[in-house]
C-alpha cells in the first residue's frame, strides 16, 4: 500500500542572526506548523544531522515536517535526504518559502514552475531532480529603490511589517494544512491572492 504521507519544508537559514529575516518566512510557518503539530522540530540523523524534522499530522494528514539545518542554497541536500528517508516522493512534497515577486503578505500555491532566482528553490530542485513539488510562496515584496536584493531577503521585516507578521504567517500555515487536506485546486481557490 502507497504511503499517504506528505513531506512539508519551510526554507530559511539557520542561527539567530536571520531568525526574523524576509528569507526565513518558510521557516516561520515551519515553527508555527510544529506548534499545531504539538512537537518539537529535532534533529534527523538520517539527514546526516543537516535537517531538524518533526513527525506527525496536520489536518489529520500523516505528515513529516522540516527545516534544513543548512544555508538557503544548500536546502536542495537536506530536503532531498528526508524525503529519500521516509521515501516521499515530489509530487507529495510542499516547500514553504519567501518570494520577492509577491507584494508582501500575498500568498500564491503552485506546483512546479520556475525558481524565480530563489537560490533555496534551485537547490530544492537539482536535489530532486524535477520542479514538480508543491510550492506556497510567501510574499516579501520588492526591495525599494536600487536595494540590492541578496541585501534585502537578508535584513529583517520592518517594523511595520511584523504587524501584520503573525497574521501572515497564520495564514500560510493555514494554506499549508489545506493543501494536505483539501488538495493544491481547493487551497489555491481559497488562498491564492
Amino acid at each position: 500500500m502507497a504511503d499517504d504521507r506528505f513531506l512539508v519544508v519551510g526554507l530559511g537559514n539557520p542561527g539567530p542572526r536571520y531568525e526574523l529575516t524576509r528569507h526565513n518566512a518558510g521557516f516561520l510557518v515551519a515553527d508555527l506548523l510544529s506548534d499545531r503539530m504539538g512537537g518539537k522540530l529535532k534533529a534527523h540523523r538520517a539527514s546526516g544531522n543537516r535537517a531538524d524534522v518533526l513527525e506527525g499530522r496536520l489536518a489529520g494528514v500523516p505528515v513529516v515536517l522540516a527545516k534544513p539545518r543548512s544555508y538557503m542554497n544548500e536546502s536542495g541536500g537536506p530536503v532531498s535526504s528526508v524525503a529519500r528517508f521516509y521515501k516521499v516522493p515530489p509530487e507529495r512534497v510542499v516547500v514553504v518559502h519567501d518570494e520577492l515577486d509577491l507584494p508582501y503578505g500575498a500568498l500564491r500555491l503552485k506546483r512546479g514552475g520556475g525558481e524565480g532566482g530563489h537560490n533555496g528553490l534551485r537547490s530544492t530542485t537539482s536535489s530532486l531532480g524535477t520542479k514538480d513539488y508543491v510550492r506556497v510562496r510567501f510574499g516579501i515584496g520588492r526591495p525599494p529603490g536600487r536595494q540590492d536584493p541578496a541585501d534585502y531577503v537578508l535584513r529583517e521585516f520592518a517594523a511595520a511589517e511584523r504587524k501584520d507578521l503573525g497574521f501572515h504567517v497564520d495564514r500560510a500555515a493555514d494554506a499549508v494544512e489545506a493543501v494536505l487536506a483539501d488538495g493544491l485546486e481547493a487551497a489555491q481557490n481559497r488562498f491564492n491572492d
